[in-house]
């Protein structure tokens, strides 16, 4: 495509037209040397995994259920506690000699007594047990 300019005389026509060309040529060259230097990608993902060992796997852990109902009742895996704190602190003591430790899950009723769930968690905390989880959680929201 040109253009002309000025009057038409006998000059020959004057075409403003830019190249592309040296503009190609230079983008190609571009295109070439950063396709060339990109290095290789590979799909595989190299991990440094640890030697095999003839180590037993760990044990699974004891789970030991504390229930606390609406009443304010203490319940260890289904088991209604009927003599109260003593008998609590001498099942959750056997639980804290045993080699591997039980897992304690303390699952308490929204309406239960701030009062026995608190004890049961310091006897809890002051036998050594240190695995305790509290659970039902949502439904204090």
């Amino acid at each position: 495509m040109g253009m002309n300019v000025g009057k038409s005389s006998g000059d020959p026509d004057v075409l403003v037209d830019m190249n592309t060309t040296p503009l190609i040529d230079v983008m190609l060259v571009l295109l070439i040397m950063f396709i060339i230097t990109i290095p290789v990608q590979l799909h595989s993902v190299e991990m440094n995994m640890p030697p095999p060992t003839n180590v037993k796997p760990p044990v699974e852990p004891e789970i030991m259920k504390i229930d606390i109902d609406e009443n304010s009742v203490v319940y260890m895996n289904g088991v209604a506690i009927q003599s109260g704190q003593q008998e609590l602190e001498y099942k959750l003591a056997e639980l804290a000699k045993k080699e591997v430790q039980p897992e304690i899950h303390l699952r308490p009723n929204k309406n239960a007594k701030y009062e026995v769930v608190a004890r049961v968690m310091a006897t809890v905390q002051r036998l050594g047990l240190t695995k305790m989880g509290i659970l039902g959680h949502e439904q204090f929201i």
